[in-house]
């Protein structure tokens, strides 16, 4: 009998989620259909549902973190088949396409986007990884700008990728404000697999988790003098200072980010939300990640198994399974609003 897909549908913006029929999907060239066993809730979804933000069809299907077996395989694709087990991002936020949402049964995925998942990691754990892993790449290894939105660059900080070898000092020092978010532990992951000194700013009660993350030293984000120990880590640390890559992206983010940056000399700002307009000093390039770009192909490819065979690279921030079914993504959105802290919310299929 064949299978028949369903989908938790937004309908229209500021409108709970429906969970009725949808089409079953097939896989173009360079593609994969994903039986979806577990996907992950990002911050992006809840603005998505929202206002509307990205969304380029009505009705939609929001969500990029998934894990599941693979359904079928399109023309090309070389590296998967039947039933392997993978982690994938699902790409409706360029495409706009329903079928590339991840909140369905089934979910059409990039093969240049999924990789293996190991046996020994559960599809609850993979479906973490994802959006979180595209972000860091864009936020670090990018070399040429582009737009994330119109007149918003994207940040090019030309970083080395995450290496499978023993980490060997790249000589460049890099500030993480959000070191306990999932973008901001997952910079830490790859930034300090690239021999990258990494610098977090996290909440006291998660200095374990960023360290755990990859950060060689993390400062309380509630401490007064959180600038002037930033700057003074930096400078003891005598490493040619990259720049910041802020999770958080908030007014009062932006003002500690920029004082730090204008007091050592400038650099880049990387941010997740639109950088300030104003009051950005000339020897800082600041720019918005945008967490799809084929600079994130050599590390799906070449990286994320292996180092998940090895541990060299951990699913964090550790799954909160927030329910099961396509029925509790709405709960889970709601969930999303209210703030996590070190964890990442997961609904398993």
């Amino acid at each position: 009998m064949a299978p028949t897909n369903q989908a938790a549908w937004l309908d229209k913006a500021g409108s709970p989620l429906d969970v009725r029929d949808a089409p079953m999907p097939y896989p173009g060239p360079g593609e994969i259909v994903v039986k979806n066993a577990a996907i992950a809730i990002n911050p992006l979804d809840t603005h998505m549902q929202d206002a509307g933000v990205f969304v380029q069809q009505w009705p939609a299907i929001l969500g990029c973190d998934i894990a599941g077996e693979v359904y079928e395989v399109g023309e090309g694709v070389t590296r998967f088949k039947k039933s392997d087990r993978v982690t994938g991002h699902a790409i409706n936020l360029t495409t706009g396409r329903p079928q590339d949402g991840a909140y369905a049964l089934y979910t059409v995925v990039p093969a240049d986007k999924a990789a293996i998942l190991p046996d020994s990691i559960s599809f609850t754990d993979g479906a973490v990884l994802p959006m979180a892993l595209e972000a860091a790449v864009c936020a670090l290894s990018v070399s040429v700008p582009g737009e994330a939105l119109p007149g918003v660059p994207t940040p090019a900080l030309g970083l080395p990728y995450p290496s499978l070898d023993e980490n060997k000092p790249a000589g460049k020092a890099l500030v993480v404000y959000g070191g306990s978010s999932s973008a901001g532990s997952m910079t830490t992951q790859l930034a300090s697999a690239a021999g990258i000194h990494v610098i977090a700013i996290a909440g006291k009660h998660n200095f374990d988790f960023a360290k755990l993350a990859g950060a060689a030293t993390v400062i309380d984000h509630k401490d007064p003098e959180v600038v002037s120990k930033a700057i003074a880590t930096v400078r003891e640390s005598g490493l040619d200072f990259v720049g910041i890559f802020d999770a958080i992206s908030t007014p009062p983010t932006y003002a500690h980010d920029l004082e730090i940056l204008e007091k050592l000399g400038g650099g880049h700002l990387a941010a997740v939300h639109p950088p300030p307009a104003t009051g950005v000093p000339e020897n800082v390039n600041a720019g918005m990640i945008f967490a799809v770009n084929d600079a994130a192909t050599p590390v799906w490819r070449d990286y994320v198994t292996p180092a998940l065979e090895t541990g060299k690279l951990q699913c964090l921030p550790k799954p909160l399974v927030v329910g099961k079914g396509l029925g509790s993504i709405q709960g889970a959105l709601v969930k999303m609003r209210e703030g996590v802290s070190a964890a990442k919310l997961v609904v398993e299929l």
